[in-house]
């Protein structure tokens, strides 16, 4: 009895603590906070069922501005123009602090180590990955994908999903880390594409959550530590002179003085190149395939670029690309139309927008989900429209269609 006394005290107690603690962070301007009664948890669980939902239920009850308390955090959504531009321009807002601890969490690369490095490593990364540097991939990409597409057959039926990942899991892979360096065999790269897509789909709760919580999660990730060591170490051994003739792995190498690291930024390189990449090219084959006028004149366009399809592999340029703007822009309603709930940067001093105080500490959010459906700028934002979009020529011209956060990709 006094053993069930005590502990029903010290839940009681910690809530009590836990509200005066979070009362005690508001500023007294601070946003409507939505925070619940489990401490340190706070809303994370309802959160988490639908965080879309969540923000959207949020936003209509508690207005443009609104904060989330969740595992410990104060997570603060802006919704409207004042916020957004706050967001992007505001000095008193970081993007590094805000991803440090999630990289630590997912990749082991410690605070200090982090913030050596992240500067020369994204100018590099920035220059290499530029768009008129692009044109150096695309011989190599070309080839992977013939290789790829060769080796599917005449026929069969695969998950779409399925095949977008090995089509891209080994394209990437090759073209920026090297084809010589990496697993060749069938069975190598079923097992990456297994233990990476375990990280890939686990990695936004691994970088909140500890570990214990995600065991198979941390498998895959020290399967895929294991085998960037054998990657990085082989990759460093014929490194050439020229730069032109590195690969973007050999790059970095050169960039890091912590060489010790390199396996962890190596799987963060890797995890970039595929997260973002795999599910845009399913959902835009998604759409395309979904719209058969749509479909058609893309195929049109391409029979008028290159000819009739044949026995001869095609080798694609920029200026091929050029000449397919619609594809283009289905790539970009895609994005529009499957955009990540959220993107964070985190607060550094106390800043106001409309009305409010946002503290220092905060985390602050925009979603990029909901704001490509604001009908303010997207007429009928459920809409694939592409077409729409090139004809009107939105985006391009008066700048009344913009994807928010699209340079933070």
């Amino acid at each position: 009895m006094d053993a069930a006394l005590a502990v029903l005290l010290t839940a009681v107690l910690t809530l009590i603590i836990g509200k005066l603690v979070l009362f005690r962070l508001r500023c007294p301007n601070a946003p409507p906070c939505i925070s619940g009664w489990i401490p340190w948890f706070g809303v994370a669980f309802q959160f988490g069922k639908g965080p879309l939902e969540f923000i959207e239920q949020a936003r209509v009850k508690y207005g443009p501005v609104f904060t989330v308390f969740a595992l410990g955090h104060r997570y603060t959504f802006v919704t409207e123009e004042e916020g957004i531009e706050a967001f992007f321009m505001s000095k008193d807002v970081n993007f590094e602090q805000a991803v440090q601890q999630a990289v630590k969490h997912t990749v082991s690369i410690p605070a200090k180590v982090f913030y050596k490095n992240r500067y020369n490593l994204y100018v590099m990364l920035k220059g290499k990955m530029a768009p008129p540097n692009l044109h150096i991939f695309m011989k190599t990409l070309c080839k992977e994908l013939h290789e790829f597409v060769e080796q599917l057959g005449t026929g069969g039926t695969e998950e779409l999903r399925d095949l977008v990942r090995h089509i891209m899991y080994p394209a990437a892979v090759n073209t920026l880390f090297g084809k010589d360096t990496w697993p060749t065999s069938r069975n190598e790269i079923s097992e990456f594409e297994e233990h990476f897509q375990m990280f890939d789909e686990d990695f936004e709760y691994a970088s909140q959550m500890p570990v214990c919580f995600l065991r198979n999660w941390s498998k895959s990730k020290q399967w895929l530590l294991k085998t960037l060591e054998k990657v990085t170490s082989a990759a460093a051994r014929p490194n050439p002179s020229k730069s032109e003739s590195k690969t973007v792995l050999q790059h970095l190498l050169d960039t890091l003085p912590d060489k010790h690291f390199a396996p962890n930024y190596s799987l963060l390189l890797l995890w970039a190149s595929q997260a973002n990449a795999v599910p845009v090219a399913f959902w835009t084959l998604v759409f395309i395939i979904s719209h058969p006028d749509i479909y058609k004149k893309i195929m049109e366009d391409i029979v008028s670029v290159f000819g009739n399809a044949g026995k001869d592999k095609i080798e694609i340029s920029q200026d091929d690309l050029k000449k397919l703007p619609l594809i283009k822009w289905c790539v970009l309603e895609a994005i529009r139309l499957r955009s990540p709930g959220a993107i964070t940067k985190k607060v550094m001093n106390p800043i106001k927008i409309q009305n409010f105080t946002i503290p220092a500490g905060d985390m602050l959010m925009i979603s990029p989900y909901w704001l490509h459906r604001n009908p303010k700028y997207f007429p009928d934002p459920d809409m694939f429209k592409p077409v729409t979009a090139l004809t009107e020529s939105f985006w391009l011209e008066s700048h009344q269609r913009p994807v928010f956060g699209s340079h933070h990709a």
